[in-house]
């Protein structure tokens, strides 16, 4: 099982990324997916949601109307389009893929700042 995620980097504050987890090794399409977060000294957060199908989405208040979710199962990837972005987005952000059991990506840092 592989959960890979790309597309962090450093971006100025109202800037945006889209980033990439590319799954493999299990039923992608059977999986819940979920975009996590963790900011230095704090804990992890729930950041997005997006069923097996992708016909639900769910967002944490802080980022409802500047990030979207959405996933291809066809190729076996979710996304995170970020916009609008401030320097609290700042963090390292994890794929998370689940249904009975769970699947965790190693994380890409976002880093927004002037």
């Amino acid at each position: 099982v592989q959960l890979v995620e790309s597309g962090g980097g450093l971006v100025q504050p109202g800037g945006s990324l889209r980033l990439s987890c590319a799954a493999s090794g299990f039923s992608f399409s059977r999986y819940a997916m979920n975009w996590y977060r963790q900011a230095p000294g704090k804990g992890r957060e729930l950041v997005a949601q997006i069923t097996d199908a992708g016909t639900k989405t769910n967002y944490v208040d802080s980022v409802k109307g500047r990030f979207t979710i959405s996933r291809d199962n066809d190729k076996n990837t979710v996304y995170l389009q970020m916009t609008s972005l401030k320097p609290e987005d700042t963090a390292v952000y994890y794929c998370n893929a689940r249904r009975w059991d769970s699947y965790w990506g190693q994380g890409t840092q976002v880093t927004v700042s002037s």
